[in-house]
């Protein structure tokens, strides 16, 4: 999808895009009647502003309907040996099963600009600190991160075809 697609689509088929980048319906439908957006850079200052102005409810809701981490593997190292790879994995399951039970909802984390080598030590590291915070505390770290992903989701989403 363009900005282009994004501006001129239907509000349904807009707001199902933007739920894809963060799961809130009161931040995708506040996008959608925004629009249209003159460029990127706009769509993602209004993303910002929209994602700042979420309550505690909304945010806490937001949580509750980001996917959870999949046990595929996605987020690793390359290449690992089978044992480096289960101890890691082992580590990462039990480090979100820790968090869920204490906060509620999934572990959020962007990862945009971590190089997929360092995606998984930084996951672990996050997680195992922030398992610290208290809920309060928690809850704005987590909200930015959403704001964060939201971003990134939507730079992912809008990203030029090659030839455009």
């Amino acid at each position: 999808m363009t900005l282009t697609d994004l501006n001129t689509a239907p509000a349904d088929e807009a707001r199902r895009t933007l739920l894809a980048c963060l799961p809130s319906p009161r931040w995708a439908d506040r996008m959608a009647a925004h629009r249209p957006y003159p460029d990127l850079a706009a769509l993602l200052a209004a993303s910002d502003e929209a994602a700042y102005d979420l309550t505690p409810e909304d945010v806490t809701a937001a949580l509750g309907r980001e996917p959870l981490p999949d046990g595929a593997g996605t987020v690793g190292p390359p290449r690992p040996t089978y044992s480096t790879y289960l101890a890691a994995r082992t580590a990462l399951s039990a480090a979100h099963s820790a968090y869920a039970a204490k906060f509620g909802h999934p572990f959020v984390i962007c990862l945009a600009e971590v190089a997929p080598e360092e995606a998984l030590d930084r996951t672990l590291e996050g997680i195992r600190s922030r398992l610290a915070n208290d809920p309060d505390e928690e809850r704005a770290v987590a909200a930015e991160q959403l704001r964060r992903l939201a971003r990134a989701r939507l730079g992912h989403a809008l990203a030029p075809m090659p030839g455009d």
